[in-house]
Formats: structure tokens, C-alpha cells, sequence
């Protein structure tokens, strides 16, 4: 019997980066549908899948990537607010549901949000409404799940409740934490997910998907404390915070970005709990039931415990954020591209050289003046950019498309190369390039390459203003680099206990921090 050839939209995000391994593991062909992809390489199930490049908005390359197709997941989502992401959802749905329409698909599945009937809803909560009913108006066999917050770890819900918890033990917040909510475990929407798609073709509906807990976000976050093992939390709700200041509050707060935490912020103000559990008629609960909210929060925490987090909020790019790969046009060079070009000798091997290189950022932090570093990311945090507080999805390895703080891993040579794109607020593009090479006598060189493209004058001004301090940045994150690989080196010689390395960078920003002041 053929193998049905499924096809996954947004590989690159949460939902999508999960769902494939899930599908292969029904026996599914997997066909990933990427802008860039040569930004999967990383991934761990990318032998096993069929890669494709298109744009979802352009309708001749969505249509060749539908060829053949038997079942088409649509998990597209612009994470933002305003008319502009409306209208581009709303065409991007058009096309891509002529194109499976065309081609002749035999089922979409599309993951929406969960909202009440009848209300006024956010521009996000809308936006997805709307998509939904252009893919079931296609004239293809379609299935929309409605979920409302959806809790594994990594996911922007669960880090909202997470840091929100955590960081505050007792807080003012909005009305809205009184209001009711049926989160539900990712696990659970996967399982959904792969199971619709084995939906007779007479059955094209929404459906509403949701744990077995209704709760308020207020009991959602008393619930975390205790599984977390933290004090209790003292909350006392307010009617006066707006869902935009209330948004604003938690990208100050939380690692998730006021872009990202206003669309789900203006959820919540809406009470979302499911009306009806008609899917289970078609993909049964499992014996031992959903999973609930507890052991869904107990699950998310032992992942981020063992350091095993597939993917992340994070994953997909910010919206509005740059995504153009490093020019390597020599047209770029001279004026219109700035470089700070350093190079050091590392008394260490390259592959311990690289290990320090893949673990930077996060909680390691940037080998140099701490202090400046979370200046420059509180500032970008007000100004919209994601700060310093996204962190890693793993402390010691990364892949292609990671979010490492306020950067993005745009390429990764194990041993030779890790790139860095920004993605923070700048008049400009930026790029960190840190390199491992070898000199003619086989010593390892550490070359680390900062390099600015700017934007019209105000780029000019902020390169200029910068300047001045690269020698106690950029120079200091390379010695510091430079003394990390080498304790490490001298620990493993010694057989020392664990530690140097973090050791050796703090007290070389403590160094480098004494040469600024």
C-alpha cells in the first residue's frame, strides 16, 4: 500500500517542527514547504522528509509544492496585530486553498484559536476566524481545530505563565486572569493533529479541542507554583490594565516580545472553553484520558530540566524582523558594509574552541561587560525587539533557525563556523560571524567578524556612536572566548571539577568590566 504524502506548512515554528516527526511516525511521507531551506538543515528528522521551497503567498510555487498531496496542514499565522497581517493571512488562505483545490488535495487541516461566538473579537482572534472559513469554503474536505492556550514546553503560553510565575510572587494584574480558559497539552494537539487526517471526506467542520481542566489564568499560575515547588503567588486583579498595556507588561516581564504577547493577551480577554468534544467521535481519547493541566505543566518543566526542548516559540522568526542572509557580494564591501575584523590565537583544540562557541548567549551570557550587553537589551525590549530574555532553546547545541537572545543562527559549520543575524531594533542589518581557522604552524585562530549593513543616515550615526566601544565588546568577548577554551582545556588535563569555563568568563568580564569603567 502507498504511503499517503502528507504536506507541512511552518516547519519552521512550534506547531510545525513538532508535527513532522509525529506524522512519520503514523507512516506518513512527509513533504516540509519552506521559504528557506536550507534553514531545516539542522533538524533531526530532515533525511527522513521531502523538502520543498516556496512562498506561501506565491501561487505557482504553492501549487507545485501541493502536487500529489493527500493532506495539506496550514499553520501559517502572522503573530501580530493591525490590518496589514489581516489582509496578508487573507490572501495567503486564498491561495493556498485555490492551490489545493487545483491540485486536487483530499484534506486541509488547520490549527485555529479557540474563541466565543457572538463577541467582538481581537484583530488576531478575527484574522484567524476568517482563515479558517476561507480553507473550509475551498471545496476540499477541511478540518479546524480550535484550541485556546496551548501548554508544552517552549511554547510562548507556557512561557508567559512560567516567567510570569516565577519572577513575580505577588503582582497586580488585569481582570482577565479571572477569566476561564480550557488550555490544552501539546501532545494532545499533535495526537489531534495526525488523527484528522484519516477523516472521511463527507466530514469538513470545526471542531473545538481543549483539556480536560477549565481553569482561570489566575488558578493556571497558583497550579504552576506548586508544581514548580515556589511559595504562593499573591495576586490581586485590577480592572484598569488595557490588553495593550497589559501586553506591554508582559514582554517587560516574560521573555515573549509585546508583538507576540499582545495577540495573546487579547485572547484571554475573552473566556475560551470549548462548546463541544465532537472530535472524539472521530479521533477517541486515549485510554488513560487528555492530559491535564498539572501534568502538562509537571511534563514542559522536566523537558526544559533535561535540556530537551524540540522547538520553541522562538523557532519562527519575529514578525517584521530581518531574515537577508549575509551579502557576499563584493559590492557590499567598503562603505556600504562595516566590519569589525578580529583574530586571536586559542591554545586549545577547535573542537573545544566550538564547544564554547555553540553555548554562547542565554544564560552563559556574551563573554564580555555584562552590564552594556543588558543595557542595549532592556532598551531594545521598549523599543519592540526581543531583548535579551528569548535565551536558547538548549544550553549546549543549536541548529540552524535558533533564537539565541536577540540573535538568529543563520549558519552553522560544526568545528568552522557559527553566524549570527540580528534581530533586535536597528537602523540596519547586523551579523556576528565567529569563525575557527588555522594558521601555517596548525595553531587554532579564533576570528570573530561584527559587520553592519546601516540604513540611510541613521545608520551611519549608529555606527559611528558604537564604534567607540567594540575594543571593550567585541575585543573582550574574544579574549574571554579565548580564556574559556583554554581553562577548559586545562580542566580536562587535570581533571579539575566541571566549571571553568564559566568560570574563566566571569572573570574576564569582571576585567573587561573594570577596563570600561
Amino acid at each position: 500500500m502507498t504511503q499517503r504524502l502528507a504536506l507541512v506548512t511552518g516547519v519552521s515554528g512550534y506547531i510545525g517542527g513538532r508535527l513532522v516527526p509525529e506524522l512519520l511516525q503514523a507512516g506518513f511521507r512527509v513533504r516540509a514547504m519552506a521559504r528557506r531551506p536550507e534553514a531545516l538543515r539542522d533538524r533531526p528528522w530532515i533525511d527522513d522528509v521531502e523538502v520543498v521551497q516556496a512562498d506561501a503567498a506565491d501561487a505557482e510555487q504553492v501549487r507545485a509544492a501541493l502536487a500529489g498531496v493527500d493532506v495539506a496542514y496550514y499553520l501559517i499565522h502572522a503573530m501580530s496585530s493591525g490590518s496589514q497581517f489581516s489582509s496578508k493571512d487573507r490572501r495567503t488562505a486564498r491561495t493556498f486553498a485555490r492551490a489545493s483545490k487545483a491540485q486536487g488535495v483530499g484534506r486541509l487541516v488547520y490549527l485555529g484559536g479557540l474563541y466565543p461566538e457572538g463577541e467582538e473579537l481581537s484583530t488576531h482572534l478575527e484574522s484567524r476566524r476568517e482563515v479558517g472559513e476561507i480553507l473550509l469554503d475551498s471545496g476540499v474536505p477541511t478540518t479546524v481545530l480550535r484550541a485556546a492556550v496551548i501548554l508544552g514546553s517552549g511554547s510562548a503560553s507556557f512561557e508567559m505563565v512560567r516567567h510570569l510565575t516565577e519572577r513575580l510572587p505577588a503582582m497586580v494584574c488585569p481582570k482577565w486572569v479571572s477569566n476561564r480558559i480550557q488550555p490544552i497539552a501539546i501532545r494532545d494537539v499533535l495526537r489531534y493533529l495526525v488523527g484528522v487526517a484519516d477523516l472521511p471526506p463527507e466530514v469538513s467542520r470545526v471542531f473545538d479541542i481543549g483539556g480536560p481542566d477549565v481553569l482561570t489564568y489566575l488558578d493556571m499560575m497558583r497550579v504552576y507554583a506548586e508544581v514548580a515547588g515556589l511559595p504562593k503567588r499573591h495576586v490581586l486583579p485590577v480592572g484598569v490594565m488595557s490588553p495593550r498595556l497589559s501586553s506591554h507588561w508582559v514582554g517587560t516581564v516574560t521573555p515573549v516580545p509585546k508583538r507576540i504577547a499582545q495577540p495573546l493577551v487579547e485572547s484571554l480577554v475573552h473566556e475560551v472553553v470549548c462548546q463541544e468534544h465532537d472530535i472524539a467521535q472521530w479521533v477517541p481519547d486515549p485510554e488513560e484520558g487528555l492530559i491535564g493541566y498539572r501534568e502538562a505543566v509537571a511534563l514542559a518543566l522536566q523537558r526544559i530540566q533535561e535540556a530537551n526542548v524540540a522547538t520553541r516559540w522562538s523557532s519562527a522568526s519575529l514578525p517584521g524582523a530581518p531574515s537577508d542572509p549575509l551579502p557576499s557580494d563584493p559590492g557590499w564591501s567598503g562603505g556600504n558594509l562595516y566590519v569589525d575584523d578580529r583574530t586571536t590565537v586559542v591554545e586549545a583544540p577547535r573542537e573545544v574552541l566550538w564547544e564554547v562557541l555553540e553555548g554562547i548567549g542565554g544564560e552563559r551570557g556574551w563573554y564580555s561587560w555584562p552590564t552594556a550587553w543588558a543595557v542595549r537589551g532592556v532598551l531594545d525590549r521598549f523599543s519592540g525587539g526581543p531583548g535579551l530574555r528569548r535565551g536558547r532553546r538548549d544550553p549546549r547545541s543549536l541548529m540552524i533557525g535558533d533564537a539565541v537572545d536577540w540573535w538568529r543562527v543563520e549558519e552553522r559549520l560544526p568545528g568552522e563556523l557559527l553566524r549570527l543575524r540580528a534581530e533586535m531594533r536597528l537602523p540596519g542589518l547586523a551579523w556576528l560571524d565567529l569563525r575557527i581557522e588555522s594558521d601555517p604552524v596548525g595553531r587554532t585562530l579564533f576570528r570573530q567578524r561584527a559587520l553592519f549593513h546601516p540604513k540611510g543616515l541613521a545608520g551611519q550615526a549608529y555606527w559611528a556612536a558604537i564604534s567607540p566601544f567594540h575594543d571593550v565588546v567585541f575585543g573582550g568577548m574574544q579574549r574571554n572566548v579565548a580564556r574559556a577554551a583554554e581553562a577548559l582545556v586545562r580542566e580536562r588535563r587535570t581533571g579539575a571539577p566541571r566549571g571553568p569555563v564559566d568560570s574563566a568568563r566571569r572573570a574576564g568580564e569582571a576585567r573587561e568590566g573594570a577596563h570600561a569603567a
